[in-house]
């Protein structure tokens, strides 16, 4: 899914302080929108738009009905009349307020915009942005006074970090809308409130969710499930692996019977594979294609899955790149264990 915003004009802001509820500290609307030059526009746009790169794409969603998201009608609300903005922002900020109900949650500054003109996949759509900012950072800044200078500081807000974000694109409306979602703090599994109990978002099943998918489970099966199967050395593991990232590499479709032909090779390792797929989707509650494009920012993001180093003792990290047969295992007389290397030029 592409996105553009070369054309986008911030429309409208309206500003709220967001406290900690568990902890009291208190809720504070804004009651008419932020005034700004076209110079602060500008600053603006980069701000709220350009953070959000090529990745994951989400719904507002709710396992029973999307209506039952609260999030949803306020959402439509605001796209059907735009003039509406400031009232319905202070009901996303009071929702935004109740979820904020664990000591480890900041509180911060809550922004609600209105932004014309994005470009989805080639369709021309307004959007609304959330941004909670609970971090500042410090500024100094430099003063002449006649013939001497002094320095100040201040605390403002870095633009060139958001802490939490959403932007909710008016297309796709019957499946939740389209989203793109920042959550830069709070990684915890107890303050994930911001997809899961302010947003309510799922992810879009699409190329990036399978590609990157597909290659964490092929991760998971590789460095857990096989070993616990099959009699495996590491350094098959580790060719197999490399297989999977050079196919992800260089392949453009995702055929999963002549994937799983080409890494895994051995009939009995391949139906081991299909059985760890479907337990897989199963366990995670996910659907994973067969066939489907292969996303390269997908590709890019899960490389690191696919790690090739054999860690011996605290001693030696051996990485390995590829050609399975120039590295052998083996243990000598006392027992010892080694590996041995064949190379042809040394770097």
């Amino acid at each position: 899914m592409l996105l553009s915003f070369e054309e986008s004009k911030i429309d409208s802001i309206v500003l709220h302080h967001i406290g900690n509820s568990i902890n009291n500290e208190p809720l504070i609307h804004g009651h008419q929108l932020i005034s700004y030059n076209d110079q602060t526009h500008n600053y603006l746009k980069a701000y709220f738009l350009s953070t959000f790169k090529p990745a994951a794409f989400f719904h507002l969603h709710d396992e029973e009905n999307l209506t039952n998201n609260i999030l949803f009608p306020i959402i439509s609300a605001i796209f059907e009349n735009p003039s509406e903005l400031i009232t319905q922002s202070k009901f996303i900020a009071s929702h935004l307020y109740e979820q904020s109900n664990h000591p480890a949650i900041k509180g911060g500054d809550f922004f609600v915009t209105y932004i014309k003109n994005c470009t989805v996949d080639g369709e021309i759509v307004d959007a609304i942005g959330l941004y909670k900012i609970e971090t500042k950072d410090t500024y100094l800044t430099v003063e002449q006074i006649e013939n001497d200078f002094s320095l100040c500081s201040f605390d403002g807000i870095n633009i060139n970090r958001i802490d939490k974000g959403a932007l909710i694109f008016n297309t796709s409306k019957e499946d939740g809308y389209i989203l793109k979602v920042i959550d830069a703090t709070n990684k915890g599994v107890h303050t994930n409130f911001w997809f899961d109990h302010f947003l309510q978002v799922k992810q879009i099943e699409d190329a990036y969710f399978q590609t990157g998918n597909v290659m964490q489970m092929t991760r998971d099966f590789i460095a857990q499930e096989l070993p616990q199967n099959f009699k495996v050395e590491k350094a098959d593991q580790i060719d197999m692996l490399n297989k999977s990232a050079s196919y992800f590499n260089e392949q453009e479709q995702f055929d999963l019977s002549e994937y799983a032909n080409m890494v895994m090779q051995q009939p009995d390792i391949i139906d081991q594979f299909n059985d760890f797929t479907t337990s897989y989707q199963r366990d995670k509650a996910i659907s994973l294609e067969k066939n489907f494009e292969i996303d390269s920012s997908a590709v890019k993001k899960k490389k690191g899955v696919f790690k090739s180093v054999i860690k011996l003792d605290k001693n030696f990290h051996v990485y390995v790149h590829g050609d399975r047969n120039k590295i052998e295992q083996g243990t000598d007389e006392f027992g010892r264990k080694y590996y041995t290397l064949w190379y042809d030029q040394e770097n």
